[in-house]
């Protein structure tokens, strides 16, 4: 079973969500929280396998909690939902640990099938989302790798580097596997190494490894 906590300052919010996954045979939800500070000792208490963050909240905010989350409970994988789709939640988001982004408008059958995704180990953005991501980057500056960066790089073989690459510039693996004329099972032993190499969670992690430090830009 998929071990579910609802972070969610509306409570008709989490009464919705919970009637929702609780109809799925593989989903349970464990427990709910009603802000920031709640939600990060309901990890605690619970150690639930998907946290579903929203981003404004009291006390303490969902971006916030997110970082608390997953730098105490690193086995608890953050799904934020929210109604904004605003760059810096976005951003923030992603940069405090979050393995993925939905929007609350987002289908039913959509959100249920992220919170699989995100307890399977993958990350998780919408189209939408990380269009704006992605924009975000553009505004930015890379910093150029640093002796630490570039011996974490150096582990990685010819192919691993083409492989984050792809994986930075959005490609899935089956979009991988067909521009590397592998099998989709090799894709996937190569993304489990580029990201244990790299000390890496997940695909997202990845993604801003990548543009932060400058080996692929937004438009390549």
């Amino acid at each position: 079973m998929i071990r579910v906590l609802l972070a969610d300052d509306e409570e008709l919010m989490r009464g919705g969500l919970r009637m929702m996954l609780q109809t799925q045979p593989d989903i349970t939800v464990v427990g709910e929280a009603s802000d920031g500070v709640r939600a990060v000792r309901s990890t605690a208490a619970l150690a639930p396998d998907v946290v579903l963050m929203d981003v404004r909240m009291p006390v303490m905010d969902g971006v916030a909690a997110t970082a608390e989350i997953t730098a105490r409970h690193p086995a608890s994988r953050v799904l934020v939902l929210t109604t904004f789709e605003l760059d810096e939640y976005v951003f923030a988001a992603v940069r405090a640990g979050a393995c993925g982004f939905l929007l609350k408008r987002t289908p039913p059958e959509t959100l249920v099938e992220g919170v699989r995704t995100i307890a399977s180990g993958e990350g998780l953005l919408g189209p939408s989302v990380t269009r704006r991501l992605l924009a975000e980057f553009a505004r930015t500056s890379p910093a150029p790798p640093d002796a630490g960066v570039r011996r974490r790089l150096e582990r990685l073989t010819g192919r691993e580097h083409e492989v984050l690459l792809l994986m930075a510039r959005g490609l899935s693996n089956a979009e991988i596997s067909v521009r590397l004329h592998v099998g989709e099972a090799t894709t996937k032993t190569h993304v489990k190494r580029v990201l244990a190499k790299l000390g890496l969670r997940d695909r997202i992690q990845a993604v801003v490894f990548a543009f932060d430090h400058g080996l692929v830009r937004p438009g390549e």
